[in-house]
């Protein structure tokens, strides 16, 4: 029987490379099943991933507990050069890709709702269009869990509003979304072909939860001119917040790109607000992370108008 060695050498040595991956993804979330979620198997296959690495390295990797996940001195040197050797690969495949002009692959993208309800489709449209070999895997989040999502390497990119600064994360600036006043067509601000943010005092305003950036972000400009509104009613997402608009339960500030369908069948009106104000975007990742050909182009294309 005829045994072909140096394809047996690569399909050990790809196993090795998945059974490290399994082991910095889990150290990154500690959570076997978050890192089941991430490489496509079951719980069980990572535990067995994590005991198969035990024992060949006759070590303690991981000290395991209910209410504690922590890596052991053996486990911390196992992660940082595994890490180091992950993230070489993952630059030669790309820079390979890259030199044969390939552009393929996976991209997981994690998008708060408003960004990616309406701004994101058609350049997901666009992208997959242009590059069929890619398959884009999006997850709608709450503002705090895409940057856990990124942080913790579940996901390649998070798109965000108002973005944070984190030593550990790149910002990569996208555009600024107009800000715009959403009101009734019978709301006496509705008329107006302009509104200044002094005429919101004593509003009733259908906000964001106070935890969420634009929430945040808002309340720092209404409060840096004087402004008082009465907070009414309070979402997590942008679509119940429009609902409760259309039925003039108070006015809103949201970005124009997000009320463009209800404006054109007249359920509301989009009033511009004086002083040009906007709601800046970005693609984050983390500052390590290798970027394949197929994010570069995706994020290159998310910076164009579209």
């Amino acid at each position: 029987m005829f045994i072909d060695h140096e394809a047996v050498f690569l399909f050990n040595l790809i196993m090795q490379f998945e059974s490290l991956k399994v082991f910095c993804d889990l150290a990154e979330t500690e959570s076997f099943t978050k890192t089941a979620q991430i490489n496509g198997v079951s719980q069980s296959a990572v535990s067995q991933t994590i005991s198969a690495l035990e024992r060949h390295f006759k070590s303690l990797l991981i000290e395991r507990s209910k209410k504690n996940f922590r890596l052991t001195s053996e486990g911390e040197v196992l992660y940082r050069h595994s890490k180091e050797m992950l993230q070489t690969y993952d630059a030669i495949h790309s820079r390979m890709q890259e030199i044969k002009q390939i552009i393929s692959g996976d991209i997981r993208l994690a998008t708060v709702y408003s960004l990616g309800l309406h701004d994101l489709p058609p350049y997901v449209k666009r992208f997959m269009k242009d590059h069929p070999e890619v398959n884009i895997h999006v997850e709608y989040r709450r503002a705090n869990q895409v940057y856990e999502g990124v942080l913790g390497n579940i996901v390649d990119l998070g798109l965000v509003a108002y973005p944070a600064p984190d030593a550990k994360l790149e910002v990569i600036p996208l555009r600024k979304d107009p800000l715009v006043l959403a009101c009734h067509p019978q709301h006496p601000l509705a008329k107006l072909k302009a509104v200044k943010l002094k005429a919101l005092s004593g509003q009733k305003f259908i906000s964001f939860e106070p935890d969420i950036p634009t929430r945040k972000a808002l309340d720092k400009l209404l409060k840096g001119q004087g402004v008082t509104v009465e907070h009414v009613m309070e979402f997590d997402n942008i679509e119940t917040v429009k609902r409760a608009v259309e039925l003039d339960c108070g006015v809103a500030i949201v970005p124009a790109t997000t009320i463009r369908q209800e404006v054109a069948s007249q359920t509301l009106v989009a009033v511009p607000l004086e002083g040009n104000h906007f709601r800046p975007l970005a693609a984050i990742h983390r500052k390590a992370k290798v970027l394949s050909p197929a994010i570069k182009q995706f994020v290159a294309l998310l910076k164009e108008p579209i």
